[in-house]
């Protein structure tokens, strides 16, 4: 608390966007493990991408270093606009004492995070087509074959105007709730039963990062299936009436990701998203925790 609702927006924005550069290969990895061997039973499919470390190389290998860093852009603007918007929320939620009742802090968090997450969503879907492409040999999932972010903008905006941007807004949602539900109410948890164990020092960096590192967990494990769902409702192709051609919404990609490929399936690439979440929660909320503090 202490700080102004309008000045967190600024502070979670940047944080958020510090974080992103250093996390964004991690991303392009989880993203391409995703969406390999969408709706094909396990062990039918060629793998390409087989684990973290293969993957990164992978992807070096098709599209140069250069290539871990693909969708950078639409990484940072979607990161400054949820979490900005997710942040602020978060702390009006503060500032009205919601967050000291019990459940506060979780209830706060879901709402926070959808919030965000639909402010962001068009920029999470630019960035999940231009993470997706690649050379013909090593791709998965639909290639949308975007030259650039304004040029996917204008591409998705000219085919289906507005709501075009926002498809796939149906899995972002639960997706960033679930996910900055469990984030703000196990870090906030963890740091101050830290901070009570005197492990370390109230408002130590090394408490913050140690809250960040149980909120990682946390967060991989409740978010990975939501995350999965979002990356294919974003990646489909559509018709001429903007209707997605593999699924029909939130539910039927569940169901038919279960069906086809196995509720496994709804956990793919789960080591890329801890690998990616963990320590994009710890800087994050690292540095947001810091930037407060200053």
């Amino acid at each position: 608390g202490g700080v102004p609702p309008a000045v967190d927006l600024v502070l979670g924005a940047a944080a958020g966007c510090l974080a992103c550069v250093l996390t964004n290969p991690l991303e392009v990895v989880k993203t391409r493990l995703q969406l390999q061997g969408e709706l094909q039973p396990p062990g039918t499919y060629p793998r390409p991408y087989r684990g973290v470390l293969r993957a990164v190389g992978a992807v070096c290998r098709a599209d140069g270093l250069r290539g871990l860093q693909k969708g950078l852009a639409a990484g940072l603007l979607y990161q400054g606009l949820m979490n900005g918007v997710r942040f602020y929320c978060y702390s009006l939620a503060e500032d009205a004492g919601w967050t000291a009742q019990p459940g506060g802090t979780v209830a706060a968090g879901a709402v926070a995070g959808a919030v965000g997450a639909f402010v962001g969503s068009p920029a999470y879907l630019v960035k999940t087509h231009l993470q997706a492409q690649t050379l013909a040999t090593v791709a998965v999932g639909h290639q949308h074959n975007h030259e650039n972010i304004s040029g996917a903008f204008k591409s998705i905006y000219k085919q289906h105007g507005v709501a075009g941007l926002w498809r796939g807004v149906s899995g972002a949602v639960p997706r960033v709730a679930v996910g900055s539900a469990a984030q703000l109410a196990t870090f906030t948890s963890a740091r101050d039963w830290i901070c009570q164990r005197q492990w370390f020092g109230e408002g130590s960096w090394a408490a913050v990062l140690a809250g960040g590192m149980v909120s990682g967990v946390a967060v991989a494990v409740t978010m990975t299936p939501f995350d999965v769902i979002s990356t294919r409702l974003y990646n489909q192709p559509v018709d001429t009436d903007g209707a997605g051609k593999l699924y029909r919404g939130f539910l039927d990609c569940i169901l038919q990701i279960s069906s086809k490929e196995g509720l496994l399936g709804l956990y793919k690439g789960i080591g890329a998203v801890y690998l990616r979440l963990g320590p994009h929660t710890v800087l994050s909320l690292f540095f947001w925790d810091e930037l407060r503090k200053m």
